[in-house]
């Protein structure tokens, strides 16, 4: 695709969710994303049809993510105020940009040793009304994050007028040379409330693949927010409560535990 992009992958999968109570609601539908090194997200590169930090069919933009600075400093300093030690590659597994639009509930951020072993994985969360928190998640004590093992953190951030701020999440993550897959699972007072999941396989950035994606997911990203509110919608329809807006916390950053 471009010489500056030799290790960008694109995943084809699909997204799940399911809510569980007080009635049952669950959907599932195709999905693309991508999987990129931190080290040349902060560069302009690319074409018309596949393009970092420039105007293309699809892509990337990295003021999607961040703090508004340089990606590669933001990561460090989150990484450093956790105590985190991560010296190897960074990567960002996330929706991509479709026709100049995006809208990424969440994204996540697989911060690796020198030696390859995962040391914290960060999920950065954006809701409907232009807030954004994230939520960093490492073993005590320094310890690799082995493939699959469940990792906690206490919501304390407002995404669902359908949900509580309170209760925690569950997070579980698979990456393998082929494909990802990340799983949340949230719960309340009263137990399991949402299972959701999104999982890819992996193919090379390439002028096919891009053809295939826009081919296959025709205004993907813009169908991502729609459907946001057309379930809402239903939820609404079937007399979930309906909670509103809650208060912004003052924090940006919420340290999970294992």
């Amino acid at each position: 695709m471009h010489p500056r992009l030799p290790d960008w992958r694109f995943a084809f999968g699909e997204i799940r969710h399911a809510r569980v109570r007080p009635v049952r609601h669950a959907f599932r539908y195709r999905a693309f994303f991508l999987r990129a090194p931190l080290d040349q997200l902060d560069a302009r590169a690319g074409s018309w049809l596949f393009g970092v930090n420039r105007a293309a069919l699809v892509g990337f933009r990295r003021e999607d993510h961040g703090d508004g600075g340089p990606l590669r400093d933001w990561i460090a300093g989150m990484l450093r105020e956790a105590g985190v030690v991560a010296d190897g590659r960074v990567w960002l597994h996330a929706l991509p940009r479709v026709l100049g639009y995006a809208f990424k509930p969440v994204s996540f951020w697989f911060c690796h040793r020198r030696d390859g072993a995962l040391m914290a994985v960060i999920a950065e969360v954006n809701n409907t009304f232009g807030g954004r928190h994230c939520y960093l998640l490492a073993n005590p004590g320094g310890t690799p994050i082995r493939a699959g093992a469940e990792l906690h953190a206490g919501k304390a951030f407002h995404v669902s007028p359908f949900c509580d701020v309170e209760g925690r999440y569950r997070f579980r993550f698979l990456t393998t040379a082929e494909r990802a897959v990340a799983r949340i699972d949230y719960e309340d007072r009263d137990g399991a409330l949402l299972l959701t999941s999104q999982s890819g396989r992996f193919a090379p950035v390439d002028p096919i693949r891009v053809a295939r994606a826009l081919l296959a997911y025709p205004l993907f990203t813009v169908g991502v927010i729609v459907r946001i509110h057309w379930h809402a919608l239903r939820l609404w329809a079937k007399r979930v409560p309906f909670r509103g807006k809650s208060p912004a916390t003052s924090a940006v950053v919420t340290r999970g535990t294992r």
